[in-house]
């Protein structure tokens, strides 16, 4: 690392490049280096239509390279640095050069790409799992990937070879150097890579003391020719509240039961996607009935509105579509209860107090994202847990089920509906002491 610090200060360019008018500009990495860098990934020749950004661009050899292959560049870094502009001038470029932190990275932002380029700049950051998931929400198609690793030259004593590890530098405990934070081995790198949110990720080199890694978001083509059936999906929910509402800007995770002619399963043989995104599974059981309930993270960077979630086995198609709510507001201009019943006898407006007692209630006026956490049932200010919300049908009212409350006691109540701040007129409701 001194060593390339000392060049860069003699040569005073990162990169290298050939001029238009035939001058050459010898910096620290040489042409034949830069190419060969690049060629590590399954990048087109012709990216004519396509978008590509390049995060950490410096000199912006890999920008410029983009651009000349026809592809819409937007190149950022966190500095201005005037060797691109000089370049961007020189070759008459059209390449989109914004000063930005890879922390401030939105697809609202600035769009999605359909390649990322991410190149030499994981290890400078303190946050590195937090940058690949904000590479994952900008990427469409391809990010390519590659960072210092720590090798097996560098590998202390006695460390397991397998086993993902990250090396953390406080100040400048590698090279010497300031500006580095982290130095993953190259299981750790894949790994980072998986949990940020590709569906595939494809160690394609190690070269010295670097790896390179394309990163998918979309599962590969599902088989021409599939040997079974597409799976059966049953039910989608949240992983942590039964709910089909989701932030996108939180750490979700979508669980989902299936059944599938298959058999047996692995983890790494179901491919859960959602609007065409892949997401890898982090568990698989079978359960009691013989559906498999799978888990997996909401994939990165999704616009908000209605994303119908899939699945399919290694060797099948994909299975029939459920919808989730992505960051969907719940905004019912009225809401009205229209039926109100014990759910064991169906006695209108009552409830017997026995054991597991649910009352069972219509509502009009819910919009299609409610579910069991936003909306809210209350009697005398004491919230029913929901355990039932039926799926929305026009304009009729949906059913559902609410739970009594432990230590309820017998006697005449008002029940009511809201979300937010829209609520439903009060609806009576006896509670009778459980016979026998």
């Amino acid at each position: 690392m001194r060593e390339w610090d000392g060049t860069l200060a003699q040569k005073g360019w990162w990169h290298s490049f050939e001029l238009p008018d035939g001058r050459v500009i010898d910096g620290v990495c040489d042409l034949k280096g830069l190419r060969n860098r690049l060629a590590q990934f399954p990048i087109p020749e012709n990216l004519a239509g396509k978008r590509v950004l390049d995060i950490g661009a410096w000199d912006g050899w890999f920008s410029f390279e983009m651009e000349r292959r026809g592809a819409d560049v937007t190149a950022i870094d966190c500095w201005d640095n005037e060797r691109f502009r000089y370049i961007h001038q020189e070759l008459g470029s059209r390449v989109d050069y914004r000063i930005l932190d890879v922390y401030e990275l939105d697809p609202a932002r600035i769009g999605r790409f359909d390649i990322v380029l991410f190149l030499g700049v994981l290890y400078h950051l303190k946050h590195p799992l937090l940058a690949l998931e904000k590479v994952c929400a900008l990427t469409d198609g391809l990010a390519a990937v590659d960072s210092f690793v720590v090798t097996e030259s560098h590998k202390r004593k006695g460390r397991a070879p397998d086993l993902p590890t990250v090396e953390f530098y406080e100040i400048d405990e590698f090279g010497g150097q300031f500006d580095n934070w982290v130095g993953p081995n190259v299981e750790c790198l894949l790994a980072f890579c998986r949990t940020a949110g590709f569906a595939r990720v494809e160690l394609r080199s190690v070269l010295r003391h670097s790896a390179c890694v394309a990163c998918h978001r979309r599962w590969e083509p599902a088989p021409t020719s599939p040997r079974h059936a597409p799976p059966l999906l049953l039910k989608v929910e949240h992983n942590a509240n039964s709910g089909i509402n989701y932030r996108a800007a939180a750490d979700d995770y979508v669980s989902c039961w299936f059944q599938a002619e298959e058999q047996p399963l692995k983890r790494e043989d179901v491919k859960p996607e959602v609007d065409g995104y892949g997401s890898q599974v982090i568990f698989l059981g079978r359960q009691t009935g013989g559906e498999w309930h799978a888990n997996f993270k909401l994939p990165p960077g999704l616009a908000p509105g209605w994303r119908e979630v899939r699945l399919r086995t290694a060797t099948s198609g994909f299975s029939n579509a459920m919808r989730i709510a992505v960051d969907v507001p719940a905004r019912p201009e009225a809401l009205a209860i229209t039926g109100l019943c014990d759910g064991t006898s169906w006695i209108p407006n009552q409830l017997e107090l026995a054991e597991g007692a649910t009352i069972s209630l219509w509502v009009t006026g819910l919009p299609e994202s409610a579910d069991r956490n936003n909306l809210q049932v209350c009697i005398g200010g004491m919230r029913l847990a929901v355990e039932y919300i039926a799926a929305p049908q026009g304009d009729h009212a949906r059913q559902m089920h609410v739970r009594a409350s432990l230590g309820a006691k017998p006697g005449d109540y008002l029940l009511t509906v809201s979300i937010g701040d829209v609520g439903s007129a009060p609806a009576p409701v006896k509670f009778l002491p459980a016979k026998g």
